[in-house]
């Protein structure tokens, strides 16, 4: 297995991948955005897992975050964004790879933390969590209300 940062010739993979784990935004968000972290990553990891046949079977992307992160107390924050691994590749220390490279450029970055989330009822994300090292922080229902400008 070969973990490496995304380059332009990743892009047809990454965007594979990132497709299935994010289906909502395949009408062309994840090209955008793709190519945006490839002309300029920011603050931004982004890394794809091979095999050594050189087929994608996962990735990871994480960020920087420097504004409040639930359950840190330091700043900034190494933040796991996404993560997934071809269901035919798990099990396989696919995913403890590209999390450990994470790992090590949050340490690069000065990170002493290193956090995630996932959506309450995404029950293998919690375990997958849980055997990566991560401890559960919190839960927390998020709540919008629509403003009606008219009422001013």
């Amino acid at each position: 297995m070969r973990i490496a940062a995304a380059l332009p010739a990743d892009a047809g993979d990454w965007l594979a991948l990132r497709t299935t784990l994010w289906p909502r935004g395949a009408g062309g968000d994840h090209e955008n955005e793709i190519m945006r972290l490839l002309a300029n990553a920011g603050d931004t990891i982004n890394l794809l897992a091979r095999t050594d046949a050189g087929e994608a079977m996962g990735f990871a992307e994480a960020s920087l975050r420097r504004d409040y992160v639930n359950g840190c107390r330091t700043s900034p924050v190494a933040f796991l964004e996404g993560i997934y691994v071809l269901p035919a590749a798990r099990g396989r220390g696919v995913a403890r790879a590209l999390v450990t490279a994470v790992e090590d450029w949050g340490r690069a970055q000065g990170c002493t933390e290193f956090a995630s989330d996932a959506s309450l009822d995404n029950v293998g994300s919690h375990a997958m969590h849980r055997a990566l090292g991560f401890e559960e922080t919190q839960r927390v229902v998020f709540f919008r209300k629509a403003l009606d400008l008219t009422l001013r």
